[in-house]
C-alpha cells in the first residue's frame, strides 16, 4: 500500500515550507513517460484490487473497477482499437458522457500514441462535422444513452464523405445503430497483454475543442506531461487522499474532467467517483455524497450556493473533509455560508482547458473567502498591463505565466492555428485573457474575461463584484452582469436575475435590487437594466454564459 501512495514522488520534486505550505513542485518526467503504462499498469501491478473506478447513475446501478481491471480493460480496448486501424498519432472522438468506459477508452488511446479527442455529448451535426473536418478524426467512440448522438454521428461522417474509419457505441439500448458496433461486446473478445508503444512525453495525448466569445472553437493539444502536472492539482489543490474518494462534477467531454476524474486522482493512486446524471438536481448529489461517503469534491460555485438553499443541514456530510471550486469566481456569501453549515472551507483555484491549476489556495495555506490565491510553485504568474508591464498591488490587469511555449502541464499550442498561438503565448509569456488584481499579502481577486469587462461611462467594469453584490439579497437565487447597448450612453451594467422561490418580479424589486448594489460598492457600477428569467444560460459544465446573454441583447462585446 505504501508503494502505491508515494509511487508518483518517482516523477515529482515536492518541497514544504515551515508553515507545512507547498513551494516547490517539479516535474521529473522520463522522456518516455505515459500515463497508461507508467501509472495505471504500474499500480494494477501492484495493488489490483483497489479501487479506480466507483461509478453509479440515477437508476440506482452500481460498478466498481479495480486498478487491475483497468490495466487489463485498456489492453482489450488497444488491441481492439488498433484491430480497427487506429495508429499512433490518429485523432479519435470520445463522446461518453459520464459512462464508466471512458477510463478504459481513453487510457487504450494513450497506450497506443493515439491522440483522443473528448467532446460533450450535446454538440449538434454542425458542431460534428467541423471537428471531424478540423482534427482529421479517424473513429469515435459514442454513448449510447441518447440514440440522437449516433444519429448526428451518421450525418455529419456523411456530409464529410464517410471519412470516420469505426464507430463503436457503449451502452446500446439493443442492437447497436446503423453503422455502430458495440464496443462493450468487441472489448470483451480481446487480449488482455498489449505491447508498450514507442511515445515521448512531449507528443499530443489530448485535444480540446474549446470555445470563445467570437469564431469557431480553438483546438488545444497537450502532451503526456500534462498528466503528471495534474498531480498539483489532484494532490495539492483538492487534497485529494489515496484512501478517499473523490467527486469532481464534470462530464467526461470537458477538460474539467482530465482535472477532477482522472490523471492527477489516478497517480495518487486514488479512488475516483462518477455519479453518472443528465441533469443536476442539488438534492441528488447532496445525497450522493451523503450515501458514499465522499472524502473529497470539486464543483462550480453556483452549485455549492444550490446546496444551501436545498438544506444542507438536512444531510450527513460527516464524511466530507476537503471542497474546492472552479469555473468560476467565488462570491464570499457562498463560503460564508458553506462553511457554517459543514464546517468547511472552499478552496478555489484557477485555470484553462490550456493549463493545469495556475493560481490556487492551496492545501495548508489560509483562504480568503474570494479569492482565488496565490500562483501554484511550478508556474511563475504575473499581472500585467496593456504594455506587458507589473501592474502594482490593487491595479486590474491580465493574469499571465512567464514560461517558454510547451511548458510542463501547459498546452503545446492551438492546433492548426499558429496565428492564434502566436497572438496567446509570445515573448516567454502566455496570456490567459483572465483579469485580476493581487492585493498586498499576493492574494489573486478575479474580475473577469477580457471579453466580460464592461466599459460604461467611461469606467471599466467587472461584472463578479456586482454579482457577488446581488447574489447577498435574499431575493436573489443567481445572476449575471453584463454589459448592454443603451441609445445614450452606449452601454449599461445590466443583471441578468433568476429569483429564489416565492419572489415575484415587480419594478419594486427592481429597485430595490439597484439600491442594495448602491449601498455596497460603487454607485456607479449598479445595473440600469434588471431582466428576470427562470434560469441562466450555462455550459454543461455550469459555467454562466455570459457571452450569449449579450448576443441576445444585440451582439455587444466589450473591447
Amino acid at each position: 500500500m505504501e508503494q502505491v501512495k508515494g509511487y508518483y514522488k518517482k516523477f515529482v520534486t515536492e518541497g514544504f515550507g515551515e508553515d507545512g505550505a507547498l513551494n516547490k513542485f517539479e516535474i521529473n518526467c522520463p522522456d518516455n513517460f505515459n500515463f497508461a503504462y507508467d501509472i495505471i499498469d504500474k499500480f494494477g501491478e501492484l495493488e489490483p484490487d483497489r479501487p479506480a473506478v466507483l461509478w453509479t447513475d440515477v437508476k440506482g446501478g452500481e460498478k466498481t473497477v479495480t486498478y487491475g481491471e483497468l490495466s487489463r480493460l485498456s489492453g482489450q480496448a488497444a488491441n481492439l482499437l488498433v484491430k480497427s486501424g487506429v495508429e499512433k498519432g490518429d485523432k479519435v472522438m470520445l463522446v461518453m458522457k459520464r459512462n464508466h468506459q471512458f477510463w478504459h477508452a481513453i487510457t487504450a488511446l494513450h497506450k497506443i500514441g493515439a491522440v483522443a479527442i473528448p467532446a460533450t455529448h450535446l454538440l449538434t451535426e454542425h458542431d460534428f462535422v467541423y471537428r471531424f473536418t478540423q482534427a482529421q478524426v479517424k473513429g469515435i467512440i459514442a454513448t449510447g444513452d441518447n440514440p440522437e448522438i449516433a444519429a448526428r454521428v451518421n450525418a455529419a461522417d456523411k456530409e464529410t464523405g464517410g471519412g470516420l474509419k469505426f464507430k463503436f457505441i457503449v451502452n446500446a439500448d439493443g442492437a447497436p445503430p446503423e453503422h455502430f458496433f458495440d464496443f462493450d461486446a468487441l472489448v470483451g473478445e480481446q487480449p488482455c497483454a498489449f505491447a508498450r508503444a514507442e511515445t515521448r512525453s512531449r507528443e499530443m495525448m489530448l485535444l480540446y475543442f474549446t470555445s470563445g466569445t467570437t469564431g469557431y472553437p480553438k483546438m488545444v493539444t497537450h502532451d503526456y506531461r500534462y498528466a503528471l502536472a495534474h498531480v498539483l492539482t489532484a494532490a495539492h489543490w483538492q487534497n485529494v487522499q489515496p484512501d478517499g474518494i473523490h467527486l469532481t462534477v464534470a462530464d467526461t467531454g470537458w477538460a474539467k474532467s482530465a482535472w477532477g476524474k482522472l490523471y492527477g486522482q489516478m497517480a495518487l493512486g486514488a479512488c475516483v467517483f462518477v455519479y453518472d446524471f443528465d441533469k443536476f438536481v442539488p438534492s441528488d448529489v447532496l445525497r450522493i455524497i451523503q450515501d458514499y461517503k465522499i472524502t473529497s469534491f470539486c464543483a462550480p460555485p453556483t452549485m455549492f450556493r444550490f446546496f444551501i438553499k436545498e438544506g444542507v443541514g438536512n444531510y450527513d456530510l460527516s464524511g466530507l473533509k476537503y471542497c474546492t471550486i472552479a469555473g468560476e469566481a467565488l462570491n464570499p456569501e457562498v463560503f460564508d455560508r458553506w462553511k457554517e453549515y459543514t464546517g468547511l472551507e472552499l478552496m478555489e483555484g484557477f485555470g484553462q482547458t490550456e493549463s493545469v491549476v495556475m493560481v490556487a489556495n492551496l492545501a495548508g495555506t489560509r483562504p480568503k473567502p474570494g479569492s482565488m490565491g496565490k500562483p501554484v510553485p511550478l508556474y511563475n504568474a504575473d499581472i500585467i498591463d496593456e504594455k506587458g508591464e507589473k501592474v502594482p498591488a490593487g491595479e486590474v490587469g491580465e493574469i499571465v505565466i512567464r514560461c517558454e511555449r510547451g511548458a510542463a502541464g501547459m498546452f503545446g499550442g492551438y492546433y492548426k492555428n499558429d496565428g492564434l498561438t502566436d497572438d496567446a503565448w509570445h515573448g516567454g509569456i502566455y496570456h490567459t485573457g483572465d483579469t485580476a488584481y493581487r492585493d498586498e499579502d499576493g492574494y489573486y481577486w478575479y474580475v473577469g474575461r477580457n471579453d466580460d469587462l464592461i466599459k460604461a461611462s467611461g469606467y471599466r467594469i467587472g461584472p463578479f463584484e456586482i454579482e457577488s453584490v446581488l447574489i447577498t439579497h435574499p431575493a436573489v437565487l443567481e445572476c449575471a452582469v453584463t454589459g448592454a447597448p443603451d441609445p445614450i450612453r452606449g452601454r449599461v451594467v445590466k443583471a441578468t436575475v433568476v429569483l429564489t422561490k416565492g419572489r415575484e418580479p415587480s419594478d419594486a424589486l427592481i429597485k430595490e435590487l439597484q439600491e442594495h448594489v448602491k449601498k455596497n460598492t460603487a454607485p456607479y457600477k449598479y445595473p440600469r437594466i434588471v431582466e428576470f428569467v427562470p434560469e441562466l444560460p450555462k455550459t454543461i459544465s455550469g459555467k454562466i454564459k455570459r457571452a450569449q446573454i449579450r448576443e441576445d441583447d444585440g451582439g455587444i462585446l466589450d473591447d
